[in-house]
């Protein structure tokens, strides 16, 4: 399983956010200053001051959000959320096709991460498009609150908005398992033990498998 769709916060909360975000006078950036040597070719939106206290407060509820949900956490396995940035894409941005840097000053890179702060219907176009093997491309425009999950790996594009604005906050986990491989394969055991869990109830074998999937973490983390 490459890519994991989510709502992360609740509609109220996101909705604050967007609301807060439309104000004036908000220190946004130029969002080629994030952007590595290639990538910042084919970048062209604008990025709220990490340091101001809107974007402080925004990332700062998705890490937490991400650093609890049990679903997220089966997923990913975070060893740490870094380098997160609120984005604002307005008629005319868009972001070319690029593979995220492998490191950050903050950390590795192995799974990055778009969750959505704008409703579907206040703009147009802005989809976030991943190239997940040859040709095939998964198209992503996800309602307000609503995450996806990918390796950072992957050839990625934001697609030109065109009319409106789009916001989302984009970041980046470290894993405890460096290989998205190994990664679906200990999300695969661990969801299908707690489906036999919830249906069936503990058992001795069941217990063996969960001894196993925790081995294997260890076996295979970094």
């Amino acid at each position: 399983m490459d890519f994991l769709k989510h709502t992360l916060l609740p509609l109220p909360e996101v909705r604050d956010f967007q609301q807060r975000l439309g104000a004036p006078n908000l220190p946004w950036r130029d969002g080629r200053l994030t952007a590595g040597d290639q990538a910042s070719l084919v970048k062209q939106n604008l990025q709220l001051d990490p340091n101001a206290e809107l974007a402080l407060a925004i990332t700062n509820r998705i890490s937490l959000a991400l650093t609890n949900d049990p679903l997220v956490k089966s997923f990913s396995l975070i060893r740490k959320v870094h380098s997160m940035l609120v984005s604002r894409s307005g008629s005319g941005d868009s972001y070319g096709w690029h593979v995220d840097n492998p490191f950050s000053r903050h950390g590795r890179r192995d799974l990055s991460f778009t969750c959505f702060l704008s409703d579907e219907d206040s703009y147009d176009g802005g989809s976030l498009i991943i190239q997940s093997g040859g040709e095939d491309t998964k198209e992503f425009r996800l309602p307000l609150g609503q995450i996806v999950i990918y390796p950072s790996s992957m050839l990625h594009c934001v697609s030109p908005v065109l009319s409106g604005t789009r916001f989302v906050c984009v970041g980046w986990i470290e894993s405890y398992i460096k290989s998205a491989d190994d990664r679906s394969l200990l999300f695969n055991l661990d969801a299908g033990a707690r489906g036999l869990l919830a249906r069936h109830g503990r058992s001795d074998e069941l217990d063996l498998i969960f001894q196993s999937y925790t081995n294997a973490i260890r076996r295979l983390s970094s």
